[in-house]
């Protein structure tokens, strides 16, 4: 990462640190570092951040990055990453309210001890609430839009807004929340259930991931988004890719729509993997993969060679 330009940050109240490593904070263990990163110490802390902030830098919500492949060349840029307030998970009634930091894993757990129903799939997706809204995560049968009553965000200049459910347009794996804004929280309509179902879906889902998923090793969410009618693992093991190696990533043998480090793998070798997939899929059915998982960052290895 060059030095680029300097900035003039205003002050926080949270903790702010500059050149941080981000491979250690990221499921594939990969990429280059994070010019600052910012934790905020609350709602009202970010949201001044937000409307101080110089105009030129580029600003990336980071949940638990399992869903993320940061580039070697790190990024150029401020990545805010949610504690305290913000991953905070509360009930009332049958409404569930969390914060973007809160881990869908401990949100579905929250919610079956309140007796509660309609977030059992979340049990089975590593991600973080904010990454849930603004890309409809789901699984299992289940996405974040079926129970979503609103969502709060902050836009680029701090200010909040609640969007319901039908303002966020949300689709498969998508949403039209504008770029550039920060959820905030969500809340969730809930309804009342039989504990021991509750806890025996969930169960049923933890053992199903644990079966299918690469769960041991430095991987990444689901890879590709499944075309329509179909599934991109079955094309990318009809196209002959399970078990693909480039360099030191590699396609899982467990499910082919995860890629894999194996240890010491390159942000690059992933991501070219990646494509030598895309390439093979196109070339043996004609279906062009999109990505799901979201890539970050300078690409180092092309700018060093340009």
């Amino acid at each position: 990462m060059t030095g680029g330009r300097d900035f003039d940050l205003p002050p926080v109240r949270g903790r702010m640190r500059r050149m941080v490593p981000l491979a250690p904070l990221t499921w594939f263990r990969v990429g280059g570092p994070a010019r600052f990163l910012f934790q905020p110490a609350d709602a009202e802390d970010l949201a001044a951040f937000l409307a101080a902030r110089p105009e030129a830098l580029p600003l990336l919500p980071m949940g638990v990055a399992s869903n993320l492949l940061v580039r070697d060349g790190g990024i150029d840029g401020m990545v805010v990453r949610f504690g305290g307030p913000l991953a905070k998970v509360t009930v009332e009634g049958e409404v569930l309210m969390a914060g973007a930091g809160a881990l869908d894993q401990r949100v579905a757990t929250v919610a079956a001890r309140a007796g509660l129903s309609g977030l059992e799939f979340m049990i089975g997706i590593p991600g973080t609430i904010g990454g849930a809204v603004r890309m409809n995560a789901g699984a299992f049968g289940g996405e974040t839009a079926d129970r979503l009553i609103w969502a709060e965000a902050l836009d680029e200049a701090g200010r909040p807004h609640r969007l319901r459910r039908d303002e966020l347009g949300l689709s498969y794996r998508s949403s039209r929340l504008p770029e550039g804004w920060v959820v905030l929280r969500a809340a969730f309509a809930l309804a009342p259930g039989d504990p021991e179902a509750i806890a025996a879906r969930m169960a049923a889902i933890r053992e199903e991931r644990a079966r299918s998923q690469p769960l041991r090793v430095a991987t990444g969410g689901s890879t590709f988004k499944n075309p329509p009618g179909e599934k991109a693992w079955r094309l990318i093991d009809a196209a002959g890719c399970r078990g693909l190696r480039h360099g030191r990533a590699m396609v899982s043998e467990q499910h082919c729509n995860f890629l894999v480090n194996t240890g010491g793998a390159t942000a690059a070798e992933i991501e070219e993997l990646g494509e030598m997939v895309r390439a093979r899929v196109r070339e043996q059915s004609g279906v062009d993969l999109c990505w799901e998982i979201h890539r970050v960052g300078r690409n180092r290895a092309r700018e060093e060679a340009a």
